[in-house]
């Protein structure tokens, strides 16, 4: 499984809690460290909007969970990185979302049914949605639950 810009790693903590293996990259490690010596963790530190190749291949993974992280470049590879049957599960903030304070700037804000055209054509859409939420906080949002077909 791959956690995308994994933060503190919120997420590949649940899923390692889940007995799961979890790639997590993000730029800056800090919030994961404790995690180095656990061998279902691999921990890879890389900028992923530096212009260079995503860090795996193609139908690398049975998920990919991103959250609060958007880099348009990037969303063709993230879609390319599930597997067949795998799962995309993608939140993160969307336009109107400055009238709730930061993000504001458009280049982090997706515009209006975005996710759910980076992933038509290659994934089945589970759930999708696109809207406003009190909490933890207000915030402008959009998210995805889609899976990659099986193969034949």
């Amino acid at each position: 499984m791959l956690d995308v810009a994994c933060g503190a790693g919120r997420h590949c903590r649940l899923l390692r809690a889940a007995g799961h293996t979890v790639l997590a990259i993000d730029r800056d490690l800090g919030g994961v460290e404790d995690l180095r010596c656990d061998p279902g963790t691999e921990l890879l530190q890389r900028d992923l909007e530096d212009g260079g190749p995503p860090p795996w291949q193609p139908g690398s993974f049975s998920a990919v969970v991103v959250t609060n992280y958007l880099h348009r470049p990037l969303l063709p590879a993230l879609v390319a990185a599930v597997a067949s049957g795998g799962l995309l599960i993608y939140e993160t903030f969307a336009e109107g979302n400055a009238r709730f304070g930061r993000p504001s700037n458009p280049a982090f804000l997706l515009r209006p049914g975005e996710l759910l055209a980076a992933v038509l054509g290659e994934l089945r859409v589970l759930a999708y949605e696109d809207l406003v939420i009190d909490e933890p906080r207000p915030a402008a949002i959009q998210r995805i639950a889609a899976r990659r077909g099986e193969a034949a």
